[in-house]
C-alpha cells in the first residue's frame, strides 16, 4: 500500500520528460529543441487542421508557434501547462489568420455564426488535449503494444491482422487477445495520467 503512494505522489512521466527537456532547452540544447518541437508538432498541426486551414497557413501556424515557444519557453512558470500554452497559442494564431482572410466586414448572420466558433474551441481545446493524453499514453506502452496499437487506430486504413502478425512477428489468432491486453494497458495508464 504504502509503495502505491510513492507512484501517485511521483510526477507523471510525460511532465518529468517535458521538465527535463525544457531545462536542456534552456541550457542552450539544440537536440533537446528538436526533440521537443518534434514531440508536439502534430498537436501543433492538428489545430490548424481542425480549423480548417490550407497547408500553407497551417505551416504559417506551426512556425509562428515554434517561433512563440522558442522566445518564451523561459517564461513559462509551470511546465506541465506546455502542452496547454501550445494549444492556446496555436488557437490564436488560427483565429488571427481565419480574422485577416475575411474580405467582407460581417453582416449579423456571419457575426452570430463567429460567435458559435467563438464558443467552440473550448471543446475543440479539450478534444485536442485528450488526443495528445493518448499519444503520449501509446508512448508509455511497451514497444510491441504501442505498435500494435499505433497500426490498429492510428493508421488509415487500420492494418489488417494478418498483417499486424507479420509485422510483430505474432501468430494472426493471438492478435485479438494481444490487442486486449494492450488496450488494458492503456487504459490503466490514461487513468494514471487522470485521463
Amino acid at each position: 500500500m504504502e509503495k502505491e503512494q510513492d507512484i501517485s505522489l511521483a510526477p507523471p512521466p510525460i511532465a518529468a520528460e517535458d521538465e527535463r527537456l525544457v531545462q536542456e532547452c534552456l541550457s542552450g540544447d539544440e537536440q533537446a529543441w528538436n526533440r521537443l518541437v518534434d514531440k508536439y508538432k502534430r498537436l501543433i498541426y492538428s489545430i490548424p487542421v481542425k480549423y480548417t486551414l490550407s497547408p500553407e497557413d497551417a505551416a504559417d501556424v506551426f512556425q509562428a508557434v515554434c517561433v512563440d515557444l522558442f522566445t518564451n519557453l523561459q517564461k513559462l512558470r509551470k511546465v506541465e501547462s506546455l502542452r496547454s500554452w501550445l494549444i492556446t497559442v496555436a488557437t490564436h494564431k488560427c483565429f488571427h489568420i481565419k480574422k485577416r482572410r475575411q474580405d467582407v466586414e460581417l453582416d449579423a448572420m456571419e457575426q452570430e455564426v463567429a460567435e458559435e466558433i467563438a464558443a467552440a474551441p473550448p471543446d475543440t481545446l479539450q478534444e485536442i488535449q485528450q488526443e495528445q493524453m493518448v499519444r503520449d499514453a501509446v508512448q508509455l506502452l511497451p514497444p510491441r503494444c504501442a505498435e500494435l496499437v499505433k497500426m490498429l487506430f492510428f493508421e488509415q486504413p487500420p492494418v489488417p491482422y494478418n498483417e499486424l502478425a507479420k509485422r510483430l512477428g505474432l501468430a494472426t489468432g493471438s492478435i485479438g487477445f494481444i490487442r486486449g491486453r494492450c488496450l488494458n494497458r492503456l487504459q490503466k495508464i490514461l487513468s494514471e495520467l487522470g485521463f
